[in-house]
């Protein structure tokens, strides 16, 4: 299947029809008028527009920009970033409207840096070296807080499985090239085994939480709030997570080159606004089980002992980040799963970069 139609295949089952339809306008070059002339609030802003200062006419006069973040269906601070409305407020003044597509997880959003669906991505370690590998030219832009223990083993409840050695010539489904995938390779390389050693199955998260639940795989690696969805429901059970040092890397927010030239300031309010929504989470457990029970579809009191397992952090982007993420590149050539050497230093910028667009809280961090 070639790249596009991959990407029209997510796209048309992943993203919500409102996004689709939005995104098919977009990718007509702006041109259309039907924006800009056909509701009254856009009357509204060219006549505002029109009597204000140079620097409202730039922001008005771009009102058809947009800027697409993936929608984050867990219990991150991009989910708050999104119900709250403070990035939408920050960027509408700089002529911006923000979406939101929803994609089953990091390489499917990768895909769509390719197919110019999004524009902000928010993956694991190993999604990113996989589409350097590809050849897209994406953009590290912040690290995210490990949050090794909101991924886990699952084994079905009655399983006779109890350690990781158990798994040697059983079905266990993952993502490919996640963070499912990554902590597989660790934990049985941790107990001296290989991949090679049980029967990977590659699926995508809501088809694996059907064959899981089904009793058509043995195992599944997978992140939450599909571990938690599926304790309640005594379908599954923990057998481990990515705490105690198996999950040794970061998450990250990229974007495509492209983006990262064209939109600076963007990023940066984008990265600001996150901050603040970290923070937020990280101090107010009870309210944000509230804001996220119906995206999450959990109940308020199991969210907020979800809430534990996450740090809500951003982190500066260092030599050791690098180093790290070099390592995980490193590892995934030397099990034959990408095809060439990857050096992740291409697609991380300048200190002086990162400068420019880090909250000066994130950088104090160093």
């Amino acid at each position: 299947m070639h790249l596009k139609d991959k990407f029209e295949f997510w796209k048309h089952q992943r993203i919500t029809r409102r996004s689709a339809l939005f995104a098919l306008g977009y990718s007509l070059v702006l041109s259309s008028t039907l924006f800009s002339c056909s509701t009254p609030e856009n009357n509204t802003q060219k006549q505002a527009a029109s009597s204000t200062s140079n620097t409202v006419n730039t922001a008005s006069s771009s009102t058809n920009k947009v800027v697409r973040i993936v929608r984050s269906k867990q219990l991150t601070a991009l989910a708050v970033l999104e119900k709250q409305g403070n990035l939408e407020k920050r960027l509408e003044f700089l002529g911006y409207k923000v979406e939101w597509p929803e994609f089953v997880a990091g390489p499917q959003q990768l895909e769509a840096f390719n197919a110019n669906g999004l524009d902000i991505a928010l993956t694991a370690e190993s999604p990113p070296v996989f589409a350097q590998a590809a050849g897209t030219p994406l953009v590290y832009l912040a690290a995210n807080s490990t949050d090794g223990k909101s991924i886990s083993l699952l084994v079905p409840v009655n399983s006779t499985v109890k350690s990781v050695k158990d798994l040697k010539g059983k079905k266990v489904a993952f993502q490919k090239a996640s963070i499912g995938h990554y902590l597989l390779l660790k934990a049985l390389e941790k107990e001296g085994l290989k991949l090679t050693d049980v029967q990977s199955v590659y699926l995508t998260p809501p088809d694996a939480n059907v064959a899981f639940s089904q009793g058509k795989v043995d195992a599944w690696f997978i992140w939450e709030p599909f571990v938690t969805r599926n304790e309640q429901k005594k379908i599954g059970r923990v057998l481990i997570d990515g705490s105690n040092g198996l999950r040794d890397s970061n998450n990250f927010f990229s974007t495509t080159r492209k983006f990262y030239q064209e939109n600076p300031q963007v990023i940066k309010v984008f990265l600001e606004e996150l901050q603040k929504a970290q923070v937020w989470s990280k101090n107010h457990p009870k309210e944000i089980a509230q804001l996220l029970a119906p995206i999450t579809q959990l109940d308020p009191p199991i969210l907020e002992k979800m809430h534990s397992k996450y740090d809500f952090a951003l982190e500066p982007i260092n030599e050791k980040i690098i180093t790290k993420q070099q390592q995980v590149a490193d590892k995934w050539y030397s099990q034959g799963l990408i095809p060439k050497k990857v050096n992740v230093r291409d697609d991380f910028l300048l200190p002086e970069e990162y400068t420019k667009i880090t909250p000066q809280e994130v950088l104090a961090k160093q």
